[in-house]
C-alpha cells in the first residue's frame, strides 16, 4: 500500500497506525515530496520523500551510507535550502524560519563541530552563550554522559567517543523541543552507548521529538517508534521497528536442551505452542539451555526490502 507516497507495511492494524499518525494534529514535522540535487549535479540525492514526525516520537532514519540521511536532516533544520517539495517544522515552512526556530531545536552531527583548544567546560559555555533562552548547567551535561572528570580538559586531547559525548551534550544545552541526532552512538563503547540512549529515550518520555539518521540497525531497534528505510534517496518502507520484524520472520520457536549428554535442538510453530505435546513433554524430560523466538532483526528485514546491506 501506498499512503502520501511512502509504501507501508502490508500490516494492516500498522495501517491504521500509520493515517492516525498522519492525521494527528501534532504533526511536529512534515515532509512532502521533497527532492534535492547538489549543486552541479544532474541526479538527485533525494527522491519525493514523504513522511510526517509527531510530538513525542523517537523517528529513525535507517540506511547505508550515501542513502541520503544526512542530507535530509539538513533541510529538515534549515541548512540546505535549493530543494522541490515543502518541509514544515513545528508549524513553519522551513523555508521561512527565523532565529526563533533555532532556540527550539538541538542538533548533532555525526562528525563533532567542537573548538578543539577550548576545554569541554569552555566550549559548552560559548555554545550555552549563543542562546537567547536559559540553558542547562553546563556540568550537569557533563555529569550526565560521564565527562563531569574531564571539563577542564583541552578537547584536543579528547577520544573520539568523548567527543561524541560532548557533542551530543551541546544539542542538548538550550532544552530543544527537537532533536536531530546523526549517528548519536558512533564510537562509544556499549557502555556509554547505553548512557546516550537511555538520555533520549528519557527526553522521549518529556515529550522531546526525535529524528534520528543512523545505518546502526541495534540503535533503530533500542530507540525508535518508527523506522524508515532510505535507499539512493527514496523511502522504501515506514513502520515500527516490531511490526516489520514480525512481519518477515518466521513464527518459529528454536529450543536448545541436553539429552544423553549431548546438545540437541528442535523448532517448533509458535501457534498453538502451548499444547503442543511433543514441545511440553521435551520441557519436562530435558535439561533446557535457552528457548529463543525466531524472528527477524531489522538487518535481515531491511537486506529482505530492498536488496541492499546497511554498510
Amino acid at each position: 500500500m501506498y499512503l502520501g507516497g511512502v509504501k507501508q507495511s502490508m500490516n494492516k492494524n500498522n495501517k491504521v497506525k500509520e493515517k492516525k499518525l498522519i492525521n494527528n494534529k501534532n504533526k511536529v514535522v512534515s515532509v512532502k515530496n521533497l527532492s534535492f540535487a547538489y549543486p552541479g549535479k544532474n541526479k538527485n540525492v533525494l527522491n519525493d520523500l514523504n513522511f510526517n514526525i509527531k510530538k513525542g516520537e523517537i523517528f529513525g532514519f535507517l540506511g547505508p551510507s550515501g542513502a541520503g540521511k544526512s542530507t535530509t536532516q539538513k533541510i529538515i533544520t534549515g541548512i540546505l535550502k535549493e530543494f522541490s517539495g515543502q518541509v514544515n517544522v513545528m508549524n513553519q515552512d522551513i523555508t521561512s524560519v527565523d532565529s526563533d526556530f533555532y532556540e527550539k531545536i538541538g542538533v548533532s552531527f555525526e562528525f563533532p563541530n567542537l573548538y578543539l583548544r577550548f576545554t569541554a567546560k569552555e566550549n559548552l559555555e560559548y555554545f550555552s552563550s549563543l542562546y537567547n533562552v536559559k540553558t542547562v548547567d553546563t556540568l550537569n551535561l557533563l555529569e550526565m554522559v560521564g565527562l563531569k572528570e574531564a571539563a577542564d580538559i583541552r578537547v584536543e586531547k579528547f577520544s573520539k567517543g568523548m567527543k561524541m559525548r560532548l557533542n551530543f551534550c551541546r544539542a542538548l544545552i538550550n532544552k530543544p523541543e527537537l532533536l536531530f541526532l546523526d549517528e548519536p552512538t558512533s564510537g562509544l563503547d556499549p557502555g556509554n552507548a547505553r548512557v546516550i540512549k537511555d538520555i533520549i529515550l528519557e527526553k522521549a518520555t518529556q515529550g522531546k521529538t526525535i529524528f534520528l539518521t543512523t545505518h546502526n540497525m541495534l540503535t533503530v531497534d533500542d530507540l525508535c517508534d518508527r523506522v524508515a528505510f532510505i535507499v539512493e534517496g527514496e523511502i522504501v518502507l515506514i513502520d515500527t521497528p516490531q511490526n516489520l520484524k514480525n512481519y518477515y520472520g518466521s513464527k518459529d520457536v528454536e529450543i536448545k536442551y541436553i539429552n544423553d549428554n549431548e546438545q540437541k535442538s528442535e523448532v517448533f510453530d509458535l501457534n498453538g505452542l502451548y499444547q503442543n505435546k511433543e514441545f511440553l513433554n521435551l520441557l519436562r524430560e530435558n535439561e533446557v539451555e535457552s528457548i529463543h523466538s525466531k524472528e527477524a532483526d531489522l538487518e535481515e528485514v531491511f537486506i529482505k526490502v530492498t536488496g541492499r546491506k546497511l554498510r
